[in-house]
């Protein structure tokens, strides 16, 4: 009997561990032979532990299960019984495209892997030189999913055309941001698909080494991704004659210390030589001087991750999906007080109100929805009145927000706006790197500024906008110049709260 059990971070919180033994402690009982893999998670997170059981050449869903349900579900039965796990509705509306494999394989299973498309992107694009490789990733429209949205290929062409002795690939894996865990289910569900398009990328620039700056909270995934570039090493993937085509990549794994400002991409560099996490001043890019001073292709996880099945499908066939200049699909992570939280990839171009209201079933208190942050910490609150939106790079700039690595918190009518407001200076303020006046100050300063606002300083709320322009328009960095949107969208869509805050101190 084959059982798969996930082996995903949110799944082993939830009890997995304990699920498993308890269907090996019963199968035992029964005298059941047993075939328990571990896969990763399908991202429904609501339903883990999602154990799923062989069923006449299906795999069958039960969940969320509970070591008490073993008997159950080795029977096939039970109140948690799902039926069909790609019959779910959830399954059913994504486009899977970048998850395609996670929680259908073993993430540690290269056979797994081929026998599931995994390295035909790479072998085909063995076969190409490196500027048809870079070509085929701007036709594609691949921009980068961890926060800016810049498109990879025009990144790529640029490591490319820089001349130098070595050049690096580095995959940013700094998954920092509230609500996100795209990165994390890929590199514990699906690991290889990010060595391959590491490779890829590699071939493609000219870069023969890579490395992948972990954050030290994901464990499971440092144990993985360190496990899978060891397979991958054993069997040609990587190494000096990568599948025999006579043309070298390699990797490592490196593990960062939990900055959050270590996932803007110098920060990152400078503690991936071993120095403090502090923004480099730009020009030069990364992708001229880079890491070690070298040309540096850095990416985001979904990103490298995306780039297999590009090659594997072709160009065109990413490309034909979304809505104008955002092409293929978002990786939507689904949080906060939501009914129904987890992974969701569809093609760009769902509006947001969709995605709360149908795909996450609305709030998990049942109270209306009253706002979304979307793009983590440094992302803007949208209000209802903006659900509307449809979700595309461009289309969320024109309405003041920004996609970023796509987490979406939810909140409802009793979220204190004004809190919040505070909350994103007092974020920037811990986590500043310190390096430009505008954020390490600033943000101290604009905590101040909103604490004058809740006692009801008239003048606060005109000086908090201009020390906003002020953070926006001078900060070295995203983190800086993007806490504005959570501050400014707050007072400007909820200004009833600012306003409550005022009264209440009169």
């Amino acid at each position: 009997m084959k059982i798969w059990v996930p082996m995903d971070s949110a799944a082993k919180a939830l009890g997995a561990e304990a699920v498993v033994e308890a269907l090996k402690a019963e199968a035992a009982k029964q005298g059941i032979e047993l075939e328990i893999v571990r896969n990763g998670s399908r991202g429904m997170i609501w339903l883990e532990p999602l154990v799923e059981v062989e069923i006449d050449g299906a795999r069958h869903g039960y969940g969320p299960a509970e070591p008490g349900d073993a008997a159950a579900i080795l029977a096939g039965s039970g109140a948690k019984a799902l039926g069909p796990v790609e019959e779910l509705d959830w399954m059913r509306r994504q486009t899977r495209l970048t998850f395609a494999r996670v929680g259908v394989i073993d993430p540690l299973s290269l056979a797994d892997y081929e026998a599931h498309g995994g390295l035909a992107g790479l072998r085909r694009a063995l076969g190409l030189s490196g500027q048809e490789i870079v070509d085929e990733v701007k036709t594609s429209g691949l921009r980068g999913r961890g926060g800016a949205g810049f498109p990879t290929g025009i990144k790529w062409q640029t490591v490319h055309d820089a001349q130098a002795p070595q050049k690096y690939i580095v995959c940013n894996a700094d998954e920092g941001d509230s609500g996100t865990f795209a990165d994390r289910m890929i590199m514990e569900g699906d690991p290889f698909t990010l060595i391959e398009g590491m490779a890829i990328a590699g071939i493609g620039v000219g870069a023969t080494r890579g490395y992948v700056y972990i954050r030290s909270e994901y464990p499971d995934a440092i144990k993985v991704m360190r496990r899978a570039v060891e397979i991958a090493r054993a069997e040609g993937v990587l190494g000096s004659d990568v599948l025999g085509s006579g043309r070298a990549f390699d990797m490592e794994i490196r593990v960062g210390a939990g900055a959050y400002v270590c996932g803007e991409e110098t920060s990152l560099l400078n503690s991936l030589e071993g120095k403090r996490g502090v923004v480099r001043a730009k020009p030069p890019l990364p992708a001229l001087e880079g890491f070690l001073g070298r040309p540096t292709v850095v990416n985001n996880v979904i990103s490298l991750a995306t780039v297999p099945v590009i090659f594997e499908k072709g160009a065109q066939h990413y490309a034909d999906f979304g809505l104008g200049r955002s092409r293929g699909t978002v990786t939507l992570q689904i949080a906060g007080n939501v009914a129904r939280g987890g992974l969701f990839e569809t093609a760009f171009g769902m509006s947001l109100g969709e995605v709360v209201n149908y795909i996450g079933g609305g709030t998990a208190s049942g109270r209306p929805v009253k706002a979304v942050q979307v793009g983590g910490p440094l992302g803007a609150y949208m209000p209802v009145s903006k659900f509307d939106t449809a979700i595309g790079y461009e289309e969320f700039d024109a309405e003041g927000g920004l996609i970023g690595h796509a987490g979406l918190v939810v909140f409802d009518e009793s979220a204190d706006m004004l809190q919040m407001a505070r909350f994103a200076m007092e974020f920037c303020a811990v986590e500043s790197c310190g390096k430009c006046t505008p954020c390490r100050i600033g943000a101290v300063r604009g905590v101040e500024t909103i604490d004058r606002i809740a006692q009801g300083d008239p003048q606060a709320p005109a000086l908090l906008t201009d020390l906003c322009d002020t953070m926006r328009d001078g900060s070295l960095c995203a983190l800086g110049g993007f806490t504005p949107y959570p501050v400014m969208s707050a007072l400007t869509h909820f200004p009833d709260d600012f306003a409550t805050a005022k009264e209440a101190a009169e």
